[in-house]
C-alpha cells in the first residue's frame, strides 16, 4: 500500500499562527515515521467552482468592500505598502523554505479527485479550515476525497461558535464522511455532536504537540539587533479594539518597556498608525516566535499569541477580540486553550497591572499541557495507524 499522506492544510495564508501550525502538522507526520505531500489545490475559478460558490457570493461582499475601502485608506500611505509588501516576502520566504513536499499544483475539482487516488490516507488540519462560507469548494471539507480513501481531520476548528441553518446540511455530510475526526475546541466537538451525533476528541493544536525546547531546534533563538538590551512588551494584535491598546500603554508607563508591535495585520487600522514605540515589518514566522520569547511581556487577542506566550514562559495576558454575543466571535478556541492550561485568569479582567503581577504556575501548566499532548498523540497515532498501517 502507498503509505504517502495527503496533507490539506493553510500553509500560505500570510498569518504566523497559520504557517506555524501547518509547519507542525508536517514535522509531526516526519516524526512518526510518515511520508507525505501537501496537497497544492489552487481552487482556480472554473465554471465548476463558480456554480458550488453561488451561495457565498452575497457573504463576501461586505468583505470585498471593507477591504477596498482599507486598500483606498492605505493609498495615503505609500511608505506602508511598501513596508507590508516586505512582510508578505517574509512569508512566502519561509512557506519556500519549510513547505518543500507538495504535489504538483492542482487547479480543478476534477484533477483534486484525481489526485486524491494516489494517497492511503487523507488528512485535514488544523486551524479554522471548517469555516462555514468555505464549505461549498469541498476541499478543506474533504469532499473530494473518494469513500474508499480514508479521511481524517486532526485539530480542525470551525472558527465560529455555530453553524448557520443554511450549511447545517452540507456540514453534516462532511462530517459523517470523516473516518477519524478530531477537533481544537471544546465548542467544536459540541457542534459535531450536535450535527452527527459522534463524540469526538478535542486535541491541542499542533503548535502544542512540541515543547517549547523542541521549538528552539526548530526555529533557532534570536534576538533583533534594534531590540538588543531593551525590555518591551510585544504588542500582537489581530483585532480593532482600541481599549487594548490604552491597556498596553499602562502596561508600558507602569514598566518603563516599551512596546513593540506588528501593526495591520489583518486590516489596516488608522489608529494604530502612531502606537507603540517599535513597529515592525520585516517579520516572519521565525521572528514572531523570537520576539515572544525575548519579551518582558506579552499582550494579544490571538490564539497563537496565546500558544507561544505559554511555551515560552511568557507573563502575558489574552484580550478578547470579538464580542462575546457575536456569532461569528472565534473566542472558544482561547477559552479552550486557557482552560486546558488553567490559565483562564490569563483573560483580561480589566486591571493589566495587577493581572501582570500575577505568578503564572507553569509547572500546572506544562503537567496539563503534557498530559493533553500524550492523549492528542496517542489519538493521531492510532488514526494514522489504522488508516495507513505501522
Amino acid at each position: 500500500m502507498n503509505k504517502k499522506i495527503g496533507v490539506c492544510c493553510e500553509y500560505k495564508q500570510k498569518n504566523y499562527g497559520s504557517m506555524l501550525q501547518a509547519l507542525a502538522t508536517v514535522l509531526q507526520l516526519e516524526k512518526l515515521g510518515y511520508d507525505y505531500e501537501i496537497i497544492d489545490y489552487s481552487r482556480k475559478l472554473t465554471p465548476d467552482l463558480l456554480i458550488r460558490s453561488l451561495r457565498r457570493i452575497p457573504e463576501e461582499i461586505p468583505g470585498m468592500v471593507r477591504r477596498f475601502g482599507e486598500k483606498q485608506k492605505r493609498k495615503k500611505y505609500p511608505e506602508l505598502e511598501k513596508a507590508i509588501g516586505q512582510r508578505n516576502l517574509c512569508f512566502q520566504d519561509f512557506s519556500a523554505r519549510h513547505f518543500t513536499k507538495k504535489s504538483q499544483k492542482i487547479d480543478t475539482f476534477a484533477q483534486l479527485r484525481k489526485a486524491a487516488e494516489e494517497y492511503s490516507a487523507v488528512l485535514v488540519g488544523s486551524d479554522q479550515l471548517w469555516l462555514p462560507k468555505g464549505y461549498s469548494t469541498g476541499f478543506f471539507n474533504l469532499l473530494f476525497v473518494p469513500d474508499h480513501i480514508p479521511r481524517i481531520a486532526y485539530a480542525t476548528s470551525f472558527g465560529v461558535s455555530g453553524i448557520p441553518a443554511s450549511r447545517e446540511k452540507i456540514a453534516r455530510k462532511f462530517l459523517n464522511r470523516i473516518d477519524y475526526i478530531s477537533v481544537r475546541e471544546l465548542q467544536a466537538a459540541a457542534i459535531v455532536k450536535d450535527l452527527t451525533g459522534r463524540e469526538v476528541k478535542t486535541v491541542v493544536d499542533p503548535t502544542l504537540l512540541f515543547q517549547g525546547r523542541e521549538w528552539e531546534t526548530i526555529v533557532p533563538e534570536r534576538q533583533m539587533k534594534q531590540l538588543q538590551g531593551k525590555k518591551y512588551i510585544f504588542c500582537y494584535f489581530l483585532g480593532n479594539n482600541p481599549e487594548h491598546r490604552i491597556e498596553a500603554e499602562k502596561l508600558s508607563k507602569a514598566t518603563g518597556c516599551e512596546i513593540v508591535f506588528i501593526p495591520h495585520l489583518d486590516e489596516f487600522i488608522a489608529s494604530d498608525m502612531n502606537f507603540g514605540d517599535v513597529q515592525l515589518f520585516q517579520i516572519g514566522p521565525e521572528e514572531f516566535i523570537n520576539l515572544i520569547r525575548n519579551a518582558e511581556y506579552v499582550c494579544t487577542d490571538s490564539f497563537h499569541g496565546s500558544v507561544f506566550s505559554i511555551l515560552n514562559h511568557k507573563q502575558f495576558v489574552t484580550f478578547s477580540r470579538y464580542a462575546g454575543k457575536d456569532r461569528n466571535s472565534r473566542n472558544s478556541r482561547i477559552d479552550s486553550l486557557l482552560y486546558q492550561t488553567g490559565l483562564e485568569e490569563r483573560r483580561f479582567r480589566g486591571n493589566i497591572l495587577e493581572q501582570m503581577k500575577r505568578t503564572i504556575d507553569y509547572d500546572e501548566a506544562e503537567r496539563r499541557i503534557q498530559e493533553a499532548r500524550a492523549e492528542s498523540l496517542d489519538y493521531l497515532t492510532d488514526a494514522l495507524q489504522k488508516c495507513c498501517g505501522t
